[in-house]
């Protein structure tokens, strides 16, 4: 059982990883210089989506390592 939760936390990290990376990035360098000129946007789309798969992932993340630190 410990090797089938090891191996789920891997994909699962991977993934999270994956849509971490994969998402616009909101703010420039010149935005962390206060010369931040973007207007606020809603997600649509695939954005949105990708956004709510991170989430998922995340959360997945934190139950089977909870689960797998209950296990021992």
């Amino acid at each position: 059982m410990q090797k089938i939760i090891t191996i789920c936390l891997v994909v699962i990290s991977l993934l999270l990883i994956a849509s971490i990376l994969l998402q616009q990035r909101g703010a420039s360098l010149g935005g962390a210089f206060g010369g931040d000129s973007s207007i606020y946007r809603s997600r649509r789309g695939a954005e949105k989506i990708l956004f709510r798969l991170t989430i998922l992932f995340a959360l997945s993340f934190i139950v089977i390592s909870i689960i797998a630190v209950l296990e021992f």
